[in-house]
């Protein structure tokens, strides 16, 4: 679908001309429709939070995989740099008996979160501070899609000019949000703990070896996208040897 089809079909009747030339100027549609569809829950967009993609998605599907097979359900779970919320709403929907945690360091962002709380009708401890700060206890699962483009690296111009550089960009080669949570993690984490980090498609290699640093006692795999590009870090329990 189109961004103009995307609009007609669910944008406001009565303001689509100017919707129109809002579009034309390389706004985002999804800002201007102001929800966006994820994961079949409706979640507010506005310019205070990132546009949830299908990669996102994506790495939710891994992790309810996982316990699936596991024929376990997390009961704690976190979520570091929430965003709109997408994923912490998302797991609270798949797991509603779990108690979810979700922290973000912009104020307006946290505002857009709760408000898709209450849109989807969960209950979520929203914590406003820097990934692991406002945190206390151990959790089952700790889930993120931290800022983690390089400054320097060219992107999108439409999601440079629209999308907030605070959720888009970090230090170190786009690197500095995981090393901050791989140094600390461990102390949220028990033996069956998850971790699951979407990630920049070429970073593959540099965050293995933080996370090998920091986390060497557990499995730690890369997984590809349906494109085939590496974007999810998953830590998981050491596979005991029979």
């Amino acid at each position: 679908m189109s961004d103009l089809e995307y609009l007609k079909k669910y944008g406001n009747p009565k303001t689509f001309q100017e919707d129109v030339k809002r579009l034309e100027a390389g706004e985002p549609v999804q800002y201007i429709v102001g929800n966006v569809d994820f994961y079949g829950n409706l979640i507010e967009v506005t310019p205070d939070v990132l546009i949830p993609r299908f990669e996102t998605e994506e790495l939710i599907h891994r992790v309810v995989s996982y316990y699936r097979k596991m024929n376990q359900n997390p009961k704690r779970i976190l979520d570091l740099g929430t965003g709109s919320g997408c994923i912490a709403i998302t797991l609270k929907k798949i797991y509603p008996d779990a108690e979810v945690t979700a922290v973000d360091l912009s104020a307006d962002a946290l505002k857009v979160a709760k408000r898709n709380g209450i849109l989807n009708a969960v209950e979520i401890d929203w914590l406003e501070g820097n990934f692991l700060e406002p945190v206390k206890g151990k959790y089952d699962l700790i889930i993120s899609n931290p800022p983690y483009i390089d400054p320097a690296e060219p992107i999108d111009e439409k999601v440079e000019k629209y999308e907030p550089a605070l959720a888009l960009y970090a230090d170190h080669h786009g690197l500095s949000c995981y090393e901050e949570i791989l140094e600390e993690v461990s102390a949220y984490m028990d033996e069956t703990s998850v971790l699951a980090f979407e990630i920049g498609y070429l970073q593959k290699i540099p965050l293995t070896n933080i996370a090998k640093k920091n986390l060497n006692h557990r499995e730690i795999v890369v997984e590809q996208d349906l494109s085939g590009k590496d974007r999810f870090l998953i830590v998981t329990p050491k596979k005991k040897q029979l």
